[in-house]
């Protein structure tokens, strides 16, 4: 048993991981969505995908880098997602890597 106090400083809230958080991606990997409730207890849908028993969020903007990618090197095997910013102002940008 242990002392709440020690719980609380162990706490750390539960956040969405995401695909700029990983080294490379393969990209034979599934995508599916998952839906959540935000703060207003309004519904809403992500693009996630599961790597070592972890999802990691797919924002809309790296799909969109990726069809271009893909188009340009069909059959690549990986990519990575670069992650600037931060909040609304987040940028994603997509590159091929082996």
């Amino acid at each position: 048993m242990a002392n709440i106090i020690d719980e609380a400083k162990a706490y750390e809230p539960k956040q969405m991981k995401n695909v700029a958080d990983l080294e490379k991606v393969p990209t034979t990997i599934e995508v599916f969505d998952k839906d959540f409730t935000d703060n207003e207890g309004k519904p809403f849908t992500v693009k996630v995908v599961t790597i070592d028993g972890e999802d990691y969020r797919v924002p809309v903007s790296v799909l969109k880098d990726l069809k271009v990618l893909w188009a340009d090197s069909p059959g690549m095997k990986f990519f990575k997602v670069i992650r600037t910013g931060e909040g609304m102002k987040t940028v994603y940008t997509t590159i091929k890597t082996e």
